[in-house]
């Protein structure tokens, strides 16, 4: 089957590899429909992300039709639409009991490699480096699901792929960072990053009842597609996002604030994020922590800051002082997409959100390592990438 394929920083690939096939009787393989370009795998494409080996195949925003299913796996059938978790989760063990589906302690057959890194492993993912299982991703012609009974959704013929591939990640990611916020009526969301999952945040805040959102980025198309969600905007490049942030609440800060950015913040936004690269190059840092930073010290005494961007290792002069003193709380985590997929999809199926509006390219597998480029650059308006192999 044809695969895109890490080759090294910067080097995606259109490979030929090997057809998956059943391994576990809970295991299914589908045919995929549609995959998508996820901002998270931009960390892979710049060599952020350690554990990664030549040719692995990547890939977790992924959905399709079930072309063969394991002996015990009862609840799917051959033909069914399904889109897949980015997460795979067991369903049985401690968190997956409790809903804590990132937290799987069976997925991950590399935990202990996690757990040298951050002391506990998470579950593990699709196609994002062997640290987290060394699965196979789902920018393929097929995908091999294990514990395919517990984490796809079926979902109804009448909703195109474009409609509920999302589902997969990033709009449960989106919506989670502001269900985090615990926002009540008349509360103002900052939201730092207007890519995909921005966007997603964006919308699901407005969905939960917040009346104001604050969306900082410096990219014009982002903050145009913010704006039409009824967004405040803010570019990050022409103003200085405290003065301003403080400007629009009248000095009280954010209720709530929200860093969709993660690892790989603009290293041009000020000095602190410049020095964050150098650490990062000179490798006395793993992570640019400066959207961060700037979360803490924009949201108001007693507030909320939800973490949904992606951080790998250790932080730097991240103002703990002014958390602990102002009495902060801190929410994050990887997303229990199995949790939301119900409530989400039915959103969709009542009107209350067309997730395809995010997409700005789409194309075939073969186009995807040009597509990384144009991706990663921020070129031709490219905010979210659909692939249909």
């Amino acid at each position: 089957m044809k695969a895109l394929c890490w080759h090294g920083k910067g080097d995606m690939r259109c490979d030929t590899v090997p057809d998956p096939g059943i391994e576990h009787p809970r295991d299914a393989i589908i045919k995929v429909t549609a995959c998508a370009i996820c901002g998270s795998d931009l960390h892979i494409y710049d060599g952020m992300i350690p554990t990664m080996e030549r040719g692995d195949v990547i890939g977790h925003e992924t959905m399709g039709e079930v072309v063969e299913i394991g002996a015990e796996n009862t609840k799917l059938k051959i033909g069914d639409r399904v889109v897949v978790p980015f997460t795979i989760a067991c369903g049985e063990c401690f968190f997956c009991k409790r809903g804590f589906f990132p937290g799987c302690e069976r997925t991950n057959p590399n935990a202990a490699t996690a757990e040298k890194l951050w002391g506990h492993s998470p579950a593990g993912l699709f196609g994002y480096s062997h640290m987290l299982g060394g699965y196979r991703g789902g920018q393929a012609e097929y995908l091999r699901v294990p514990y395919a009974d517990v984490g796809p959704i079926k979902v109804p013929d009448r909703l195109s792929d474009e409609h509920v591939l999302f589902l997969s990640d990033i709009f449960p990611t989106g919506y989670m960072a502001a269900d985090f916020c615990n926002i009540q009526h008349g509360d103002t969301i900052a939201i730092w990053g207007c890519g995909p999952v921005g966007q997603f945040a964006i919308r699901s805040a407005f969905l939960l009842g917040a009346e104001r959102v604050i969306a900082i980025d410096t990219v014009t198309e982002r903050l145009a597609l913010a704006q039409a969600a009824g967004a405040e905007t803010l570019d990050f490049m022409k103003e200085d996002v405290y003065d301003r942030v403080q400007e629009l609440t009248k000095g009280r800060g954010a209720d709530a604030c929200i860093d969709a950015v993660g690892t790989e913040a603009e290293a041009s936004a000020s000095f602190d994020s410049m020095l964050d690269r150098i650490k990062v190059a000179t490798f006395m840092g793993t992570d640019r922590p400066h959207v961060l930073r700037q979360a803490i010290h924009c949201c108001r005494n007693f507030g909320t800051v939800s973490i949904v961007g992606v951080y790998g290792g250790l932080l730097d002069k991240v103002p703990m002082g002014s958390a602990i003193n102002r009495g902060l709380t801190f929410r994050m985590a990887q997303t229990p997409v199995q949790h939301y997929l119900p409530s989400l999809l039915a959103r969709i199926e009542k009107g209350d959100i067309d997730p395809s509006f995010v997409i700005t390219h789409r194309a075939r597998l073969e186009d995807g390592p040009e597509l990384y480029k144009t991706f990663r650059e921020k070129k031709d308006g490219c905010i979210k990438v659909v692939m249909k192999p």
